[in-house]
């Protein structure tokens, strides 16, 4: 079996609401002001896409926040997403594995992420057989064809494939394709989908 886990609140923890709290601290621009003014629009979809640069993404946002920013200081506040690694996940990751189960990561993110999280959290890349992030491969979820090439550069059916993520749109999009999908909304939808999943083969 082929399973496919998104990165963000899947197997680590963010919040975007600390991004705009270390760019209000560092701007000096109050947060509700922030929190009005900010959308993931297409600057953020061209930048997980790879078409944009971090200095041009990183212009585009301030500009659409009206906030005066050096580009190190938006790079510190976009690296604030990040709270944590989600230890179960990592573990069940593992087991899969032991399992003989492929396990691969399909995360949308952009170069300066994949310079933060990788060293900050080696224990994830550690417990992927393989990591597909959008910026390489020019898609992003919930472009069907990024789920596709996924399942052809793991020779893997969509009927042999698991997926899980954060973001319904995602999700939804996996179904149509056949993919048999898992909406993650909380931490405890993990465990629950895999204690008897792996409970059941290990025995």
């Amino acid at each position: 079996m082929l399973y496919i886990f998104d990165l963000g609140n899947v197997i680590v923890d963010i919040d975007f609401r600390r991004v705009l709290g270390a760019w209000s601290d560092l701007g000096r621009v109050p947060l509700a002001a922030l929190q009005s003014r900010f959308d993931m629009g297409e600057p953020f979809f061209q930048h997980e896409r790879g078409e944009i640069s971090d200095e041009q993404f990183a212009a585009k946002v301030c500009d659409q926040l009206d906030i005066a920013l050096g580009y190190e200081q938006f790079a510190a506040g976009w690296q604030a997403v990040f709270v944590g690694v989600r230890p179960e996940v990592i573990d069940i990751m593992h087991k899969l594995r032991e399992q003989g189960d492929r396990v691969v990561i399909l995360s949308n993110t952009n170069r300066l992420h994949c310079e933060f999280w990788p060293t900050e959290y080696p224990e994830v890349i550690n417990a992927a057989d393989k990591i597909y992030l959008s910026q390489e491969m020019g898609l992003r979820k919930p472009e069907p064809e990024i789920y596709q090439r996924v399942l052809n550069e793991e020779d893997a059916s969509a009927q042999d494939a698991i997926f899980l993520d954060d973001n319904l749109e995602n999700v939804e999009a996996a179904r149509a394709l056949g993919i048999h999908s898992v909406h993650v909304t909380d931490a405890s939808v993990v465990p629950a989908f895999f204690s008897d999943r792996i409970n059941r083969v290990s025995n």
